[in-house]
């Protein structure tokens, strides 16, 4: 096949991979788990007249996103043992919150957290895989200003909801089995060593760079250019990290006009928390389906989530977020297409994970 024959056919399979619907089984109770799990840690802060802490308690909420959809025996060690991950990255950013060069020491912790996060997935088969909502955790909680006291209580919040997640998917184990458990269809195989390895050195490489970009730049909030940096390289070959991208970058545009109509809308804190249930549940369901289209829901649970714990101008937030977005899947797709395995057909080696 000439040159020509292999870019028309790249790009008709590339466009097929953005539409494509995958099938996802069982997606409907990940996405209630998260919803209530979601919904009880907020209210109860509202309740406490501390919703400016929210932030915290939300990464212990993303433990229930681990370990499959169907209830499996062994499901709840390896949520509880994500819940602890995503505890000590909010300890850890809360830490770095406590200088006051915390955007500049982000940098280097978040890059440790992303080589951290890349090996322990590539170990472990995270699913989802990859370092994401570990980086998420430490990058975003690294830029909110801390006090000792308050770093304790980011580690307790953040504890305390990963408990209850992976309570809510034991109980859903035990009272709710539906079907007889079946294993799970066998996933790609751990990639080759060497693989590993330079897949945890360009995870660290591409939150490093995206940081200093944005940092040195002066956006507000360079933390998004170093979470959206990794997106592309959760997926493996080059072809799904491609796809992957393209899905942040058009389902951040879509998202940020979502967020913008419900961010100008005076909504009262209860509606708010309600909303932000939805937009969860919804991602779940959407997330393994089509990446892009779980972005529409994403982004502006994001955002309200911020709004919620910490007030900000809303145009400057949504242009932030959107040039925050594009400079790190800008640098992630640069290093993935410099660090690529040749050994991989492009068009053929394609496989979501």
């Amino acid at each position: 096949m000439n040159i020509s024959g292999k870019l028309d056919r790249t790009r008709r399979v590339v466009l097929a991979d953005l539409v494509a619907l995958r099938p996802a089984q069982g997606t409907r109770r990940g996405a209630i788990r998260a919803a209530v799990t979601m919904t009880t840690m907020l209210t109860g802060l509202a309740v406490a007249g501390r919703l400016d802490w929210s932030i915290y308690a939300t990464f212990g909420a993303f433990t229930c996103v681990y370990g499959g959809s169907r209830p499996r025996p062994e499901r709840w060690r390896t949520q509880a043992f994500l819940g602890l991950l995503l505890t000590a990255a909010v300890a850890s950013g809360a830490l770095v919150g406590l200088s006051d060069q915390r955007r500049w020491l982000a940098i280097p912790v978040v890059a440790l957290w992303a080589t951290a996060g890349a090996v322990l997935s590539d170990r472990y088969s995270w699913r989802p895989p990859g370092p994401l909502f570990v980086v998420f955790a430490v990058a975003t909680c690294s830029a909110i200003p801390t006090t000792p006291p308050v770093v304790l209580i980011a580690l307790g919040l953040a504890a305390l909801t990963a408990a209850f997640a992976v309570l809510l998917g034991v109980l859903e184990a035990r009272w709710l089995p539906g079907r007889s458990w079946r294993p799970p269809p066998p996933g790609l195989p751990p990639p080759p060593a060497h693989r590993q390895r330079i897949q945890a050195i360009r995870c660290a490489v591409a939150v490093a760079i995206a940081g200093l970009i944005s940092t040195t730049a002066g956006i507000p909030h360079p933390y998004w250019a170093m979470i959206a940096a990794v997106v592309p390289l959760a997926a493996r070959p080059l072809r799904a990290q491609l796809v992957r991208g393209v899905h942040r970058t058009l389902g951040t545009l879509v998202g940020l006009a979502v967020a913008a109509a419900l961010l100008v809308a005076p909504l009262p804190v209860a509606v708010t928390i309600a909303l932000i249930a939805v937009l969860q549940g919804t991602a779940e369901l959407l997330v393994i389906r089509n990446y892009g289209l779980a972005l529409v829901a994403i982004t502006p649970l994001s955002l309200l989530s911020m709004q919620l714990a910490n007030p900000q101008p809303v145009p400057a937030l949504l242009v932030d977020r959107l040039v925050e977005t594009l400079i790190g899947v800008a640098v992630g797709l640069v290093v993935a297409i410099v660090t690529r395995d040749r050994t991989v057909p492009f068009v053929d080696g394609y496989a979501p994970r």
